[in-house]
């Protein structure tokens, strides 16, 4: 399964009659440069994410975002053609 770039998805569109149903995930989080995955496919880091978006096919799909020396964050994202707000909040591990 394919997750589009917002800008890509609109682009490619633009020509569809009847294009399938798309969710709009929107991420805010406190590390900046966090990695995250959607479907163990990468999509940039958090602040990639946060200043562009990812559109997401309808479907489950597994946020992961992770960062050296923070316990990893997980979860299910149900795409059903509404906007999608994630808030990450990464925890340090302890030394």
């Amino acid at each position: 399964m394919r997750i589009w770039p917002t800008l890509a998805l609109a682009a490619g569109l633009a020509g569809c009659a009847a294009a399938p149903v798309q969710t709009h995930l929107t991420l805010t989080g406190n590390v900046p440069d966090a990695s995250v995955t959607i479907d163990d496919q990468d999509v940039g880091t958090v602040k990639h994410v946060t200043k562009r978006g990812v559109a997401l096919p309808p479907g489950t799909h597994r946020l992961t975002v992770e960062k050296q020396g923070y316990f990893p964050f997980d979860k299910l994202i149900e795409s059903n053609g509404k906007t999608v707000s994630v808030e990450v909040k990464l925890e340090p591990i302890p030394d």
